[in-house]
């Protein structure tokens, strides 16, 4: 589908919005099997055209961190005896904190640091 076509999907009326297993998405959902999402019935007033769309999960991956904002505190365990990444978190303006044993710090000043980053408590 190019740009154009694409344009023209939104400005048609969808008249039906259906989920798999209902009734009228059964050839799709033998065709894409639990990838399918949804199907929705479009008409086009321009050409007269009936057209069935179907949305479908091309890729999923594991989200490897949250979304933080630079200017989130984040919890970070890392052990105030592993002096290496403790070293890092202090430089980065991480604060120890004893009660919670984790360290504090703006995500922002780790973001780039795969090893930090990795240990980020989700909270």
């Amino acid at each position: 589908m190019d740009h154009e076509e694409g344009i023209m999907l939104k400005e048609m009326k969808a008249y039906g919005h259906l989920k798999p297993g209902q009734k009228g998405t059964q050839r799709l959902v033998a065709r894409f099997g639990a990838a399918l999402v949804c199907v929705r019935y479009r008409y086009d007033e321009r050409t007269g055209d009936n057209l069935t769309t179907a949305e479908i999960i091309v890729d999923r991956r594991p989200r490897v961190t949250p979304r933080y904002r630079d200017a989130d505190m984040v919890a970070v365990a890392v052990p105030y005896t592993e002096t290496t990444l403790r070293d890092k978190l202090k430089a980065a303006g991480g604060r120890w904190n004893p009660e919670e044993r984790v360290w504090r710090v703006c995500f922002g000043a780790i973001r780039g640091d795969t090893a930090l980053v990795e240990r980020i408590m989700r909270e």
